[in-house]
Formats: C-alpha cells, sequence, structure tokens
C-alpha cells in the first residue's frame, strides 16, 4: 500500500464541501451538543443553515467537566440538545433535568443503527487466538493473579457509576465510522423534525456528510491495514470500536478509571505483557497524566505515542471529525510501524 499516495485522499475528505446553497432559509433552532465529534457531525448537517453550540471545548474530558454559566444559558435557550448518554457524559444528566426542560433531549447512543460494543472487564485483554506467540506469553497471562484481579475490582468498584452505566455498553462510539454514520442519519431526522422549513437542505446535508463517512472508512482500512497485527496498550479502553472497525490489536490499557491513577501491581502486569507481546506501542492521552507511560516502557523495547479519542486540539465544526479520525490514524501507524523512527 503506498501511504503516501493515501494520505492526500484521506485529507481530502476533510475538505470536501457539504451543501452550501442558502435559498428559501429558515431560521436555524438553537443546537446545543456535547462533546467535539458529535458537534463535527450537527455542524455538517447544519452547514449552511446554522451552527450549533458546543459545551466542551479544548482539552476538557467528559469523564470530569463542570459547567460553566455560560454552558448553563446556552441549555436554558436550547431547542434541541445531542448527546451520548448518561454513560459517558454524566455531568449533563442533572443539568439536562434543570436546564433543558423544555428541550429535545437526544441520546445518540440510542440511536437506530448505532452499535454498541459491551465494556470490557480490567485492563488486560486476551491475546487474539492467531497472535499467540509463545510459551512466554502464556506465562504471562498464568501470572494473573490473585493479587491483580482483586485490584482490578477494587479499580470496578471505585470507579465512577457513570461507566457502568447504559448497560455495561462502551460509549466512546463515535470511534467507528459505521456508528457516525447512524448518527447522522439521527441527526438529520431530529433536526427536519424541529425545523421543517429546512428539512430538505438538512436531508441534503445528511447524504453528502454519509458519502464523506463511507470514503473516510474505506481510507482508514486501508492505511490502518499494515499495522494490523502490531500489539500496543492504551491509557484508558476508549479506543474498542476503532480497534474491531479496522482489525487493530490493543492488548490492555493502563487504567479502567482515566480519573484514577493505577496500583503498582496493574503496571507491572502491563510491564510483564509488554514483554511477552514485545509490544510496540504504549500510548498516551493529553488530557492525562503521561508519565504513566514513561514508568511503563521503561526497559522496554515498546515506543511512546498520543492518540486523542476527542480531538482536544482541532478546531470545532464539521470537519473536525475527519481530522480526528485521521489524526488517529497517522498517531497509530507513525508509533506501530516498524519501519518507522
Amino acid at each position: 500500500m503506498n501511504r503516501r499516495a493515501l494520505r492526500p485522499s484521506l485529507l481530502a475528505f476533510c475538505a470536501a464541501p457539504l451543501v452550501l446553497s442558502t435559498a428559501g432559509a429558515a431560521s436555524a433552532p438553537e443546537v446545543v451538543v456535547s462533546i467535539k465529534p458529535v458537534h463535527s457531525l450537527v455542524a455538517g448537517v447544519m452547514q449552511g443553515i446554522g451552527k450549533p453550540a458546543l459545551l466542551l471545548s479544548g482539552a476538557s474530558s467528559p469523564h470530569d467537566y463542570s459547567l460553566r454559566p455560560s454552558d448553563a444559558r446556552r441549555l436554558d435557550a436550547a431547542e434541541v440538545v445531542f448527546w451520548v448518554g448518561e454513560g459517558l457524559e454524566a455531568f449533563l444528566v442533572k443539568p439536562l433535568d434543570a436546564l433543558a426542560g423544555d428541550a429535545r433531549i437526544v441520546a445518540l447512543s440510542e440511536a437506530d443503527g448505532v452499535t454498541l460494543l459491551p465494556t470490557r472487564e480490567g485492563g488486560i485483554w486476551p491475546a487474539h487466538a492467531e497472535h499467540q506467540p509463545d510459551d512466554d506469553l502464556h506465562a504471562a497471562e498464568d501470572a494473573h493473579d490473585e493479587d491483580v484481579h482483586a485490584e482490578d475490582a477494587h479499580e470496578e468498584a471505585e470507579a465512577p457509576a457513570e461507566e457502568h452505566e447504559h448497560g455495561g455498553f462502551d460509549m466512546h462510539l463515535w470511534l467507528d465510522p459505521q456508528n457516525a454514520e447512524a448518527i447522522v442519519g439521527a441527526i438529520v431526522t431530529e433536526l427536519a423534525t424541529l425545523d421543517p422549513g429546512n428539512a430538505g437542505r438538512y436531508e441534503a446535508n445528511g447524504r453528502a456528510l454519509q458519502e464523506r463517512l463511507e470514503a473516510l472508512d474505506g481510507a482508514l482500512r486501508d492505511e490502518l491495514a499494515p499495522v494490523a497485527e502490531r500489539p500496543f496498550v492504551v491509557f484508558h479502553d476508549a479506543y474498542q470500536y476503532l480497534a474491531q472497525r479496522y482489525g487493530l490489536y490493543e492488548v490492555g490499557s493502563l487504567t479502567v478509571d482515566p480519573q484514577r491513577r493505577p496500583g503498582a501491581q496493574r503496571l507491572a502486569e502491563i510491564r510483564a505483557r509488554l514483554q511477552a507481546l514485545n509490544a510496540a506501542c504504549v500510548f498516551a492521552e493529553p488530557q492525562f497524566e503521561p508519565a504513566l507511560v514513561d514508568t511503563v516502557i521503561e526497559g522496554s523495547a515498546a515506543r511512546k505515542g498520543v492518540l486523542d479519542p476527542l480531538g482536544a486540539s482541532l478546531e470545532p465544526g464539521p470537519d473536525q471529525y475527519f481530522a480526528l479520525m485521521d489524526g488517529l490514524a497517522r498517531a497509530l501507524v507513525a508509533c506501530l510501524d516498524a519501519k518507522s523512527g
């Protein structure tokens, strides 16, 4: 696969125009969105009609966000609020009841066509059958003694309740472009119902956006295929949808709850796993303590990378989702490709 040939086409998806005609436009409704990737998809559907408000900007994390007065005012004025659901943005549960009582509240995790994956237990995941290298791996996996399980159980018990809401499903669902397509469909339906004067334009924007998502999906598959067999560890379990969609080889996460530092036993187990599988990379996240990654990779051949499931540093808007997914692919390839670095 010629990665240089692929790159311009992948980036081109971020610049592809949507329907921008303003003929006969009605005024846009007041729309509020929780996180950047979802905001990007809403902005794409609304392009040329209006701009949705975004609650979490910059490097804010939905795991520990606190509403500002300006956020409260936006919710109070909202006609529709799009969020993933209480399993991710638990900080919104009470404010939605108190401030946005007259708005339509749309939990996109419940949208038709969205595939939800169950939350994984603990931070060490079984090796794929095709990746069983030798007796060292089996020895490392047999080393899950009672202390390790007790620590995992302790972390799970103390993790915030919202991480186990929604029937135990992983809520980072936007990291599968097929889910993003389903989300766009739900956004179009809600906005067209709320604002029938612009229904045709929402629908046209939605079709154009879904075409971009289909093209992005194919390009990501081609780009990530060469590194699909390379094992890696992530900071917290946020990338299951991306990994399953493209056959990537995640072997564990440093922490169950990104707000709590993992214990010494967990870190020792991750180090053993890195050695046994000859893991290529451990990925940090910009919102959380990067020193943990340095501690884990010390003495191993693993390299350090950074993945951001929210695209915190990216400019909000209709292209943010595409830039986010492109950035994740580039970060994975840069760290996992044995020929790089």
